[in-house]
């Protein structure tokens, strides 16, 4: 017993020597091809005071010339700075990439947030700061946005509070009205699983309810994320584990330390509950088909998360200067890490360019 007690004391303690040298908190320089840091290149973390709190962010780029793309994560509280690490788009070659961490979330988490602040009214003024500061930095007029899931949802309001500050809006997993997707996801899944012959997990699925007149149960909550992964419907195609997929490769990222790492899983379930019940329960299309700068989408063939049909849906029913739809065959929930060749020349040739000839034939 004793033996076993030493080997067991000495595999924690190589465990936390191993995370704390994969934690000095700081991002990786950009280096060439040969392992040189590009020169005038950009890799910093910075923290600014935004709507009279610390928030932070990862700026990456080869060229600070480079127009800025400032990248809104999901969740609430799920940032996604990670997802760079683990599926690398090679985007900071052509834009200067502004991994933000929204207020309560990452960096940006504190308990000390006061607790009305988290509403989508400061969550939209704060994004408006961040692009402010952004335009006055790298001296551009205008800058592209980028919204993930949640980040759509958030950035869509954005863009069309604050058109003058965008060249563009791009909704990834662009949520429409999210209890209506949930309910679709739960329909889809027991089908799916009664076709895998898994007789067990449809019944249980059966069992978690959701409803328009309810919302959705901590039954359905429980279930949600793991029954979509194992069938390739979640954060994306080819991920069958929020474990394996999401949680362990957090873990990895040098650009956090070790109380930051343990403050994205904080960050995640303190931020959710502010946002959940109104989020699910705000249906766009109701209220929100009127922009003034071009607007894209880009969505996933497989994503139950965000449901294809409803992005398509909402999409058909906006006016904009320019839009333009894309759906990904090969993707679930992340298109941009997904199927990065194809959505990296989306929008370098249509986004940058204000147009749409990209896109896919209606």
């Amino acid at each position: 017993m004793t033996i076993i007690l030493l080997f067991l004391a000495a595999l924690l303690v190589a465990g936390l020597a191993w995370l704390f040298a994969v934690s000095p908190g700081r991002p990786d320089p950009l280096r060439d091809a040969a392992g040189n840091v590009i020169p005038g290149s950009i890799s910093e973390r910075v923290t600014l005071d935004i709507g009279g709190i610390p928030q932070g962010m990862f700026i990456q780029g080869v060229d600070p010339a480079n127009p800025v793309l400032l990248f809104l994560h999901g969740g609430p509280g799920m940032v996604e700075f990670f997802m760079e690490q683990e599926h690398p788009t090679g985007l900071e070659n052509h834009f200067t990439m502004v991994w933000w961490e929204q207020r309560g979330a990452g960096i940006s988490f504190s308990p000390d947030i006061p607790a009305k602040t988290m509403t989508v009214a400061q969550m939209i003024s704060d994004t408006v700061e961040v692009a402010d500061y952004l335009r006055t930095r790298f001296g551009q007029d205008r800058i592209v946005l980028l919204g993930h899931s949640w980040g759509a949802y958030l950035g869509i309001q954005v863009a069309a509070a604050a058109p003058d500050r965008f060249l563009a809006y791009v909704g990834m997993a662009q949520i429409v009205h999210q209890l209506e997707s949930e309910i679709m996801a739960r329909d889809y899944m027991i089908k799916a699983y009664r076709a895998r012959g898994d007789e067990a997990m449809a019944r249980r699925l059966e069992g978690a309810s959701v409803s328009m007149e309810a919302g959705t149960s901590p039954e359905w909550m429980r279930l949600r994320d793991g029954a979509m992964h194992r069938i390739g419907v979640g954060h994306t195609h080819d991920m069958d584990s929020v474990i394996t997929g999401i949680f362990l490769p957090m873990w990895r990222v040098r650009a956090y330390t070790v109380p930051e790492k343990i403050n994205i899983w904080r960050g995640k379930l303190w931020s959710r509950p502010f946002f959940w019940d109104a989020l699910i329960r705000d249906d766009l299309r109701n209220r929100l088909t009127e922009f003034a700068l071009p607007v894209y989408f880009f969505v996933g063939r497989h994503d139950q998360t965000a449901n294809p049909e409803l992005s398509r849906a909402y999409f058909d029913a906006i006016n904009a200067p320019v839009k333009s739809f894309y759906m990904f065959e090969n993707s679930a929930h992340s298109p941009l890490f997904e199927e990065t060749e194809r959505a990296t020349m989306i929008l370098l040739n249509d986004v940058l360019a204000g147009t749409n000839a990209l896109a896919d034939a209606r």
